[in-house]
């Protein structure tokens, strides 16, 4: 199957959302290393990874068999999984168009078969890669891309579970942060019931320049039910 490369607005939503995992760059995480290493002894092959395709390189979050942590954004292997939902076979590299210049296969490591399934989010975006590769020609069976797909999905599992727990993380920290602000006295508003004004900074304004200026209300004057009955009372006991 072949692809093409995405139009300019959705790959600025798959790079938007590879940013808000914040993986890119971190340290060696070890459920990412043992994805790989199971991925190496299930498939028989020399070299496994979890690539994630930036702007500009693919990054390697964890390699097996490897021991460049990027390469360059060249078409034609990891590069190319993020252009589609199925996964990626290249049976023999130097015969198929899609990789003959990548330089990982017309270079001296002389890679001959590569195979991924992309690393898919809830919404949709392909962030990169779980991939095997070797340096002989291999076929892939269709329960081979199934397992393949079952470990990509086991990558994003990990990654959705650290994106959950940082965003729960930030949201009790600011919880904890509200908490405190509403146990500060300063934070309070400062009311003077005498001459019906609120401290504002340094300043002292009425209620209804307050209503008015801050707040943009009109400010209309009136009187409370129960106190009006109470005026009425009083207005009457005194005539009589």
């Amino acid at each position: 199957m072949t692809s093409s490369p995405p139009p300019a607005q959705l790959e600025d939503e798959r790079l938007a959302a590879l940013r808000r995992f914040a993986i890119l760059d971190t340290p060696p995480d070890g459920a990412f290393d043992r994805i790989v290493q199971l991925a190496a002894r299930v498939f028989d092959a020399p070299i496994a990874l979890v690539s994630l395709v930036d702007e500009d390189r693919v990054w390697f979050k964890a390699r097996h068999g490897l021991d460049v942590e990027k390469v360059g954004r060249d078409p034609g292997l990891c590069a190319s999984v993020v252009f589609s939902d199925d996964a990626y076979m290249i049976e023999d590299a130097i015969e198929d168009p899609r990789s003959l210049a990548h330089p990982l296969v017309a270079g001296e490591f002389g890679l001959r078969f590569y195979a991924a399934a992309p690393l898919l989010t809830r919404q949709g975006h392909r962030l990169g890669a779980l991939a095997v590769m070797g340096f002989e020609p291999r076929e892939f069976g269709e329960g081979d891309r199934e397992t393949l797909h079952d470990l990509a999905a086991l990558v994003m599992e990990q990654m959705e579970l650290r994106l959950t727990t940082r965003e729960l993380l930030g949201s009790l920290e600011r919880f904890i942060t509200n908490l405190h602000d509403m146990q500060d006295p300063e934070r309070y508003i400062t009311l003077c019931a005498w001459t019906k004004s609120i401290r504002v900074g340094d300043d002292w304004m009425t209620f209804e320049h307050f209503l008015r200026s801050k707040l943009g209300l009109t400010v209309t004057h009136g009187i409370h039910p129960d106190a009006a009955e109470k005026f009425r009372s009083q207005a009457g006991s005194d005539e009589g």
